[in-house]
């Protein structure tokens, strides 16, 4: 067999099979080429070109006609079919044309293609772009950071300096303050029979009330008021501020309160909560001039470390007492929203406001180590939330204080002396007129060393009504502990319209102290010593 197909071919046998091998193994390279190109152009087809998907797709042709013409070689040697591989030869001619036109084409794009190396340069100078870009956005979360911790510091600044400048202030005003107060109520007992005096002095008491409130507003801003915190039951606090509120707000507007049962004791000056608590509802009021709904919430809630972060950690993690009261009123604008705690920042009108409610709630709320939020959308209502600390211990019940509350009367008669330390003239001699009202003997020093040498004349002495702060270097509380090292037993009753540091620590009065704050009205003097001689 093999010599008639070398005769027909005009072959050696060796080359014969020497060409069937080769042209077996051209056509298997042409199948695998074609089946190759195939499966590429399948998965990665639409990621290229036209042209080049046309180009490939031809090559696939080509290759699998070339392997057709192949078998088709190898056939013939056996049994001819010239005219067959002739016709597949003459398909392999017309494809190669395009083919090669498409190449020189697409030649010139074909030579600006990356190359891998390329590529390699491209994706480093990419991943160098995307280092410098998360650099970039580092630094502008820096300076994010930066700014807001200026404005903290700036914010903390302005608190100091506001401190300062009350404190400054405070002492001399309210003792102005305590004279005003105490003379026009003296003054309004003598001219109750004549109509036109007796509403003059009111309106005098009345401005001084007002200077009195303006002073703690910013003392209470400025966390320097003194607190006497204890666990309270918010709930019932709240019961008694709503029934307060009632008469004040109208009856245009509806108090809805929304108690838990449950709602755990905080540790907080009850006074000064239910003053916050006042000021809150009466700004509600005035976003609702045409009537709407106060709402009072009380809730149990846990302020985690999440929670911390998001606020910039002015809040310690830990279970906290929320109080909210919420309002339908008019709103507070966006952009004025960081404003609203300021000192004399007010939305209100012309004479409509002192702007130093909610900055007296901020500072009360963080002087008893709470957290404060306010949130607002303009036409929709106001609600503001104090996150108060929880109490260890059960609601602490209100001393039985009739005796106290009842106060002293006018020319009755005591045993007890009261020594009086004030070094302002005009105060001194309002307390020891006043005193002497109540009946008791008085003794005046003007400072601490005057009050020593008083002590050490053995004068009988039962209670030390001092000032906190007085020139001559040594304060209130400097001059009780040294009265009672050499009157053991000593009672200490504290006056003053600024405490500094003396006897009030983290904002709060230090234990077994007791504080009378100037400005005074007679009443509360009288029960302040009733109290401090049976304490």
């Amino acid at each position: 067999m093999s010599t008639f197909v070398s005769q027909a071919t005009g072959l050696q046998p060796g080359l014969l099979w020497l060409n069937v091998i080769s042209e077996t193994v051209l056509g298997c390279a042409s199948f695998a080429m074609a089946l190759a190109v195939t499966i590429f152009l399948s998965r990665r087809h639409g990621d290229m070109l036209r042209i080049f998907v046309s180009l490939l797709g031809a090559l696939g042709v080509f290759a699998a006609v070339g392997a057709v013409s192949c078998l088709l070689s190898i056939v013939t040697l056996w049994v001819p079919v010239d005219h067959l591989e002739t016709a597949v030869r003459m398909v392999m001619a017309l494809i190669s044309l395009p083919i090669g036109a498409g190449l020189l084409l697409g030649l010139p794009r074909l030579l600006v293609m990356s190359t891998r190396v390329q590529l390699q340069q491209a994706y480093a100078a990419l991943e160098e772009e995307t280092r410098q870009r998360r650099k970039a956005e580092a630094m502008v979360q820096r300076f994010q950071e930066m700014e807001a911790n200026e404005a903290q510091v700036r914010q903390a600044q302005k608190m100091e300096a506001i401190g300062q400048l009350t404190g400054g202030v405070a002492h001399d005003f309210n003792n102005i303050l305590t004279v005003i107060t105490g003379s026009i109520e003296m003054l309004s007992d003598g001219v109750k029979d004549r109509p036109l005096l007796a509403q003059i002095a009111s309106m005098i008491g009345a401005a001084a009330a007002r200077g009195a409130d303006l002073t703690r507003r910013l003392l209470a801003f400025a966390r320097q008021q003194p607190l006497q915190p204890r666990s309270t039951d918010v709930n019932a606090l709240i019961v008694d501020v709503a029934r307060l509120l009632r008469p004040t707000l109208g009856v245009q507007i509806e108090i809805e309160a929304m108690l838990v049962h449950d709602v755990a004791p905080v540790l907080i000056d009850a006074s000064q909560l239910s003053t916050a608590i006042l000021n809150l509802a009466l700004n509600a009021r005035d976003a609702m001039p045409n009537g709407g709904k106060l709402t009072l919430e009380t809730k149990n809630v846990v302020l985690d470390n999440d929670y911390a972060r998001l606020n910039n950690n002015e809040v310690q993690p830990g279970n906290y007492v929320m109080i909210a009261v919420s309002d339908t009123g008019e709103g507070i604008p966006g952009p004025l929203l960081d404003k609203v705690f300021e000192p004399f920042f007010t939305t209100k009108g012309l004479g409509k406001g002192s702007g130093l409610g909610l900055s007296m709630v901020y500072g009360f709320v963080k002087q008893s180590n709470g957290h404060i939020k306010i949130y607002s959308e303009e036409g929709h209502g106001t609600s503001v939330k104090l996150y108060l600390p929880q109490a260890t211990s059960a609601p602490e019940s209100d001393a039985d204080m009739s005796a106290a509350e009842s106060g002293v009367r006018e020319d009755d008669h005591h045993e007890e002396v009261i020594l009086i330390v004030e070094d302002d003239v005009l105060v001194r001699e309002y307390v020891i007129r006043q005193i002497e009202r109540f009946g008791y003997r008085t003794l005046t020093a003007g400072n601490a060393a005057e009050a020593l040498a008083i002590i050490d004349g053995g004068e009988p002495i039962d209670l030390l009504f001092t000032d906190v702060i007085m020139p001559g270097g040594m304060n209130g509380r400097q001059l009780a502990t040294e009265a009672q090292k050499r009157r053991s037993g000593l009672k200490v009753l504290y006056t003053s319209g600024y405490t500094e540091n003396a006897i009030v620590h983290h904002g709060r009065l230090d234990a077994g102290v007791m504080l009378l704050p100037k400005p005074y009205l007679s009443s509360d003097l009288a029960r302040a010593i009733s109290a401090a001689l049976a304490a």
